[in-house]
This record gives structure tokens, sequence and C-alpha cells, in this order.
């Protein structure tokens, strides 16, 4: 506003500079008005000066005046000659002017307006003024009683100095000038309070800015939905702007360096609390045993608002808020873990915001370290529990002064019956059903108010996606679990639905990063960049660390590899055609991708360790630290828990494998111990004891600069036989192995593998399980088999002998527990969720075994094997509903 009253402010300057200037001709109305000029010393100033159509143009700082009779209009003299193109300087009272000398007609006269001028009389006007006479105006030339001429030669008027035109001012100036002067500064302290007052409503609302102002938890509806909801203010000058997709990979390895350095940093530069806002509802003594932690409150503009019911004060509050997704108002609701006490609250809230979706990113209960040393009694970090105070100060005056312990917390109360019906005030729930996998649970609800006796109130269908493979302490190893959780739950979701109600236990951490996941996808989908940073801050939530960032880049990196069964075939074509620009096929790029996964050689610590590394069939296949086996140790000898054998997930529960290396001779009894102390029931070999023929070189072709290369040796060495593996069982009786003695009870030949049942009895404990070996002869020494089916015969006699035994881990090995071991988990996992989604990954299931244990699946022979026996597998049924 201050901008545009600006070139009003200088109009009124001037125009007091020149009644102050020339105040005697206020008074003759046969000469043009010093108003008249001021008007255009004015327009010259404004950006675009106004003129009549037939106006004489002028050169800068000319303009043609206006004749001073307001009684009719004046046209135009037909006789002005056109303007030259010199112009001549004129001093006056803003600066100096340019006239074109050109405008003055050669043929007048130019007598003098006062012939003859009294020297007393103040201020000279002739047409040769003395130097030295102070002020003067020259008008050439002689004013004219022709009105057309008088405008045209007042028009040629040359003010020669600036300042007043004597002593004497008629009274009617100085009035004019004490006008100006006080509404100038009238205008001035109008503007002056006008700005004040808009800076001091922008300084409240500025940092509501980035955020929609909700009412009564509802956005505004009347808000244009096509609008990104993160476009919010230009980035360009911001500390962390948005990342183009195509640099995404890159400035994830700038920001990882130096153990996550600029992460960190980043993570820091976060605001706390971007906006002053008040959280009095659930500040009130009422509320306060309806939140979790104390110290993580719901704002009240954002909340949401229950229905209050009948003589229950503030039966309203739920500590909960609308979230805005990518280009969604309200699309989530953030919502803490429910208390005992908040349970009917929270299915309240499911039935009156008409949620469909709930997203549960925590499990009931979890550990917490707590720990101090000293004067340092806790170093347990908020947000702190209520139910934890008491605890927490009976550890704080334990007497130890050096203290560790791990805490079980309830993270969240179960809300929801096991099986059957329950009903949580007045909304009865029932269990529909129930589908546990790998990383996530699916349960459906229906829903339904009770205390209807019409029974005309309709029933819901709600579907819980809890996600179970979010640890104790940190994050999830790999995003892939939580890639394929969103996109169910993006599926999943119906279009009618209300908001998507989303907790883990405080409603900040987890909940964030979901929503924040979500969000970045739709925008990589629209805008090709992402915004953690800017969306992290818009929402007011907590990041956890930066697993976002990873599930984004993944995403990017490798996309959406997930197929339906019916696709393939032409997906495989897609395949085995030529790659643009790879100089390969589709397969073997696919495969490259696998392959520059790096190894993380830092997280082998135990198995590198010099009194382990004889344990070790081959030195590039170590165990992870985070899923190593570990057997109990033996008393009195050091470094005894060690064997080489990682956990690998399935499809439908973590840990389903035990992938290890083929035992060595002294390493037979560290086998046994193993499948005792994990309750193994089923072993499955993929080599024979010894094999000719082959040879794995190790080139520097991979990302943990290692690559497998598996060649035919030929030559003399054609005929050498391998030790792959030595026998672990006997052939006949019964063999010890320390406090293991393991017994032949069967031995029954199939058509591609061994059947072995073996009685294992540990004679320390004196205790016998059964154990059944399956050993696969169908496995050539150099490449893949020749067909699927003897694999797909081996993995459903191993999953019928699991539901018989209890489904404890399998234990699976070759020779070096890679190559022939990763191929099996990986097949045996694609084919169970081939039969129960109709749906396959080969791609993401090989790389998340690689993640777990180096080199799975070691060639890309074995991985477009596993594409040929799922293609197989899917070709023996004739109806896609025999998958169900």
């Amino acid at each position: 506003m201050g901008w545009c009253a600006l070139p009003l402010l200088l109009a009124v300057a001037f125009m007091a500079l020149a009644l102050a200037e020339n105040p005697s001709q206020i008074q003759d109305t046969n000469v043009t008005s010093p108003i008249s000029n001021v008007t255009n010393v004015a327009n010259v100033t404004s950006s675009t000066p106004t003129r009549a159509p037939w106006a004489v143009p002028t050169t800068a700082g000319a303009e043609a005046p206006s004749n001073s009779s307001s009684t009719s209009p004046t046209p135009p003299p037909p006789h002005l000659p056109s303007p030259g193109p010199s112009t001549a300087p004129v001093s006056g009272g803003g600066g100096e002017r340019h006239i074109t000398p050109s405008l003055l007609p050669a043929s007048l006269p130019t007598p003098s307006r006062n012939p003859a001028p009294d020297p007393s009389s103040g201020p000279t006007t002739n047409s040769s003024p003395d130097p030295s006479s102070g002020p003067t105006t020259n008008l050439s030339p002689a004013f004219s009683s022709d009105p057309f001429k008088s405008t045209t030669l007042a028009h040629n008027i040359t003010t020669t100095a600036t300042g007043g035109n004597g002593p004497e001012h008629d009274d009617t100036a100085i009035i004019a000038v004490m006008v100006a002067l006080s509404s100038l500064l009238v205008i001035v302290f109008i503007i002056i309070i006008l700005y004040m007052l808009r800076f001091k409503k922008y300084k409240q609302a500025g940092s509501h800015s980035n955020s929609f102002r909700l009412t009564n938890g509802r956005m505004d509806d009347t808000e244009p939905q096509n609008v990104p909801l993160l476009a919010r203010s230009p980035s360009t000058n911001r500390k962390y702007p948005p990342l183009p997709v195509d640099k995404l990979e890159e400035e994830m390895n700038r920001r990882m360096a130096d153990d996550n350095k600029l992460f960190r940093e980043e993570f820091n530069a976060l605001p706390v609390c971007p906006i002053q806002a008040s959280c009095d509802a659930a500040s009130k003594e009422e509320n306060k045993e309806k939140n979790r932690y104390v110290n993580i409150l719901p704002y009240d503009h954002s909340r949401v608002h229950l229905s209050s019911l009948e003589g229950v004060p503030d039966s309203d509050f739920i500590n909960a808020s609308y979230i805005n997704g990518y280009q969604e108002k309200n699309k989530f609701i953030a919502a803490q873990g429910p208390k005992e006490e908040t349970v009917n609250d929270f299915w309240r809230m499911i039935w009156e915001q008409n949620t469909a979706t709930i997203v549960m990113v925590t499990n009931l209960k979890e550990r917490k370290e707590v720990s101090w040393c000293g004067d340092i009694r806790t170093r347990l970090l908020s947000p702190v529990p209520h139910t934890h105070t008491l605890a927490l100060e009976r550890l704080r005056n334990c007497p130890t002064a050096d203290w560790r312990h791990t805490l079980v917390m309830c993270k969240c109360a179960q809300y929801w019956p096991d099986q059957g019906c329950w009903t949580y005030g007045n909304i009865r729930v029932s269990v529909e059903d129930v589908t546990v996998l790998v990383d996530y649970t699916v349960r459906k609800f229906c829903i339904q108010q009770v205390g209807d006796v019409s029974g005309k109130k309709p029933q819901r269908l709600v579907t819980q996606f809890h996600f179970t493979s979010w640890p104790d302490f940190g994050v999830p190893f790999t995003p892939i679990g939580m890639l394929k959780f969103l996109k169910k739950v993006k599926a999943c979701n119906p279009q009618y639905a209300g908001p998507i109600v989303v907790h883990c236990s405080a409603g900040v951490g987890r909940t964030g990063t979901f929503i924040v996941i979500d969000a970045m996808l739709d925008m990589m989908a629209a805008e090709r960049k992402v915004d953690v940073f800017g969306f992290v801050t818009r929402i007011r939530a907590q990041r956890c660390q930066m697993v976002q960032t990873d599930a984004l880049l993944e995403h990017y990196l490798y996309g959406d590899t997930e197929l339906e069964v019916t696709s393939l075939e032409s997906h495989l074509a897609k395949l085995y055609a030529p790659s643009p620009g790879a100089g390969c096929g589709g397969l073997e790029a696919e495969f490259k991708k696998l392959t520059s996964i790096k190894i993380q050689n830092d997280k082998m610590r135990t198995g590198n360790l010099p009194a382990n590394m004889k344990k070790n069939r081959v030195l590039q296949i170590i165990p992870y630290e985070f899923n190593r086996v570990i057997i109990p140790v033996k008393r009195g000898e050091e470094n005894t828990d060690y064997i080489n054998a990682s956990f690998i997930d399935g499809y439908r529960q973590k840990d389903s494998y035990i992938a290890s290396q083929g035992p060595l001779q002294h390493t037979i009894e560290d086998f046994w111990r193993m499948i005792w102390e994990w309750r193994s029931c089923s072993i499955v070999m993929l080599t024979e004891l010894e094999e000719r023929g082959q040879v794995t070189e190790w080139t520097g072709d991979g990302a943990d600069g290692l690559s497998a290369k598996v060649t035919e040796r030929t030559g003399d060495g054609a005929d050498v036989h391998t030790e792959k593996c030595v026998a672990y069982w006997p052939r006949d009786g019964v063999m010890v192995c320390g406090d293991m003695a393991i017994e032949l009870k069967r031995d029954e030949e199939c058509e591609s593998y061994t059947v072995r049942d073996l009685l294992v009895t540990n004679n320390r404990e004196n205790k016998t399980r059964a154990v059944r070996q399956f050993h696969f002869h169908g496995w050539p020494e150099v490449g893949i088999p020749t067909d699927g089916k003897s694999m797909i015969d081996i993995i459903a006699a191993v999953q019928k002998q699991q539901q018989q035994s209890g489904n404890h881990p399998i234990t699976v090995h070759c020779s070096a527990g890679a190559g022939r071991t990763g191929t099996f988990c990986a097949l045996s996992t694609v084919l169970e969720r081939v039969k129960a989604e109709g749906i396959l990954d080969v791609f993401q299931t090989v790389k998340s075994l690689r993640l777990q244990r180096p080199h799975m699946v070691q060639t890309l022979e074995q991985y477009e094997f596993c594409y040929k026996v799922v293609q197989e597998y899917i070709d023996a049924f004739s109806d896609y509903a025999n998958f169900k």
C-alpha cells in the first residue's frame, strides 16, 4: 500500500513547491495555472502518463498544459508545428527538464507580458531576464488574447530557477501551501498507521501461511482442489529445497557420508514447533489422562472433534489431528495409539469420520533400553508416558552407579477382538478375516452402532493394516517392506471413505514417516521431485531418521516390479528383448541392478574374527551381524556361538529359513547344535558331497568389489572332485557329535530327491526330536536344472512337512549357502505368494535375500531359472481360481 501511495505523495509535494514558487498566477485567469503544470509534472512521475489524442508531443519532462478556462473544452490548434529533435534543459523544482525549442513559432512576435514593470512589484517577467534579478519567468512569445494561442504559448513557459517569487506572498498561496502540507502529513500518518496494522496482522498469521486453517477440524471446502498443497512459497531461497528425482541418488550418497552427517543436520534444522498454536483442549484436566504422552498434544485448530456425549464433559476430545496429503485435504488422521480408557473414543472416531482404513505402525509392546551412569540417572528420551512415571522414579532411586536395563513398554492397547465380536461403547466390532504376512497383518472388521431397534443402521467394513516389521530399536533395515505395505493400503482404501487413520504410539514419528512417504510418492509422480523437509515441516510431524528418503530412492531406482500372474508371459518377452542403450537384454540389466547392491563388509564382525575364519567355507560369504544365527556358547570356551548361517524372511513370517553353508568336518557339531537350538525340523540339501566340472571365480565387478562367476572346469582339472559338503548324518546306525546323537531311521529315494528321517537326541537334556532331510539331486554339477518340475516338487514336499512339524525355521544349504540356497528360498517365497495373492515379484524377492545374506541367487542363470520355474508353475494351472 505504501508503494501505491508514492505517486500521490510526489504529486502533492510538487503541488506545494509550485504554489510556493508562483503564487501570483493563481489570480490570473488568462494564464495557465501552475496547478496544470504541477499536474503535468505529476503525470511525468507516474509510470503511464495520460495524454489527449490531440496533445502536442513533447520530450521527457514536457507535457501539453490544459486550458485554464474550464467552461468549455478547447479544440487542438491546427497550426501547431511538429516537435524538433533538439531539446533545451530547463531548471525546475523537481530537477532538470527538457523542452523543445522548435515548438516556438518563428513568425509570432515576442512582446513582454508586462511592458513597463515596476521595479518594486516583486517578481519580474520579461523576454530578456536579468541574470542578477533573481528568479524570473520567461514568456516566449507574448501572451495572446486568442485562447488557442494562449494555450500554445503557455505551453512554452520556461522556468529558469527554483524557489519563491519574492519576499511578498499572497495569503491565498500561503493557505494553499499549508493545506497541501497538512494533507501530505495526514496522508503519511494514515499510511504509517495502516502499514503498522497490516504488519502486526501479518506477523501473527505469517507462521500460519503454510498450513490450512481448520474450522472444527474440517478444511474449507471452497478452497481449490487442483492446487498442490505443497505449493506454499518459493523454495529457491530455502536451505533444503525440493530435489529432482534424477539427483536423488547422488544427494542421498552425499548426505549419508561421514556417518549421515548432513542428514543429521537437516533433521536438526526441522522446526520443533513451526507454528504458535494452542493446545487448550488437550491440556484440560478432564483430558490429561486421555493423552498417552504429556508432550504430544494435538493443536486446537486441527484436532478431531467427536460428537459430545450427553452428561459427559469434554467428551468431544481425542488425541488425533487432521493431516493433509500431497493434493488431498484431510487425507489422514494422525492419532496416538489408543489407551485402555480411550478405546471407545477411538472406535467412535472411526464411525463418525466414516473411516474405512486403519494403519497401525507399532506393535502392542516393544522394548526400550534405559541406562544411567553416575549422576546421569536416566537417558530415556521423550516422549514419556504417564504410566511409566512411577517406575522411572523407582529406577532413579536405584543405588547402582552404572546400570542398564531393557524395559518392555506398552505402546498401544489392543483395540480389537482376536476373534468373534466385542462392543466398544456404542460400536460393535466383529472380526471377519485375518491374514498374516511377513511384514504386516491385515484384519478385516465389521462395525455397527448398537442400540438400533429398527436394525436399519448399516454395517461397515473397516480394514486394519498392521505393519509388524518395525524393530524395537531403530528403523527397518530395508524400505522394501514399507513400500509393499503402503502400496497395499493405497490400493485397498475405497474412494468414498473418510480419512485414513494412521497411528503408532505417540502418533508422530512412525505415523509421520508413513504420511511423508505417501505424499512424496505422489509428488514424484506429479512433479518429478521430492520435498521431504518442506512436507515434514508443514505437517508438523517428527521424521524418524532417514527411512522415508530410503524408501523414495528405492521407488525411484527400481520402480514397481510386482506382476499379476496373467502378465508374466508378456513381461518375460520384454525381459528377453534387448534393453535400449544397455547393450544387453532386459533380464541381464535387471540382474545387474541386483549385483549393484553394496555388501556391508563392516557388518560382518563376528564372522571375520580370527577364531572364526576357519569356520567359513567361502571367505566372501559371511553372515551379517543383525541376522546371523547364534548358537549356545560352550562352557569354558570362547567364540563358540558362531556358525556361518543367516536367518531369512519368508512370505508369511520372519526367520522362515536358515540359510547355511554346507558343514565342514570341524563344524558338524555346531550345525546340529543350531538345528536343536532353533527347533528346525526340515533340512534341505541342494548339493552333493563332492562335485566336479565347475569352479567359482570372484571378480571385481560387484558393488562390494566381488562378483561370483561359475564356470565349467576344463582340461586336466575337469575330472577333479571338490568337496562341497561333508556327510553330517550317519549312513546307518548312530553318529555322535558332542552332546548330540543322530540316528538314521529311514532313507527313501524319490524322483529327484532323497528323504531321510533322522532322530536327534540331546544327551545333556535327555530329549529327542524328529528331523527330516530333503536331499535334492536334480541340480547338475554345472548350470541349472533342466526343468522346474523337480524344484516345484521338493518345495511342495517341504511345505507339507512344515505344516506337520510346526513351522519352525527350514534349514537350507548348498556349499557356500548363497547361490542354490538363495534360489530355493526365492522360489519358495514367490510361489507361496502366487498361491495366496496371484501376484509375484521376483526382483524384489531376490533383492531382499541379498540384503539379508551376501550373493544370494549368485548368477544370472539362477535368476533366470526363478522366472522359468514360476512360469512353469503358473502354466500347470488352467484356472486362475486355483491360485486362491
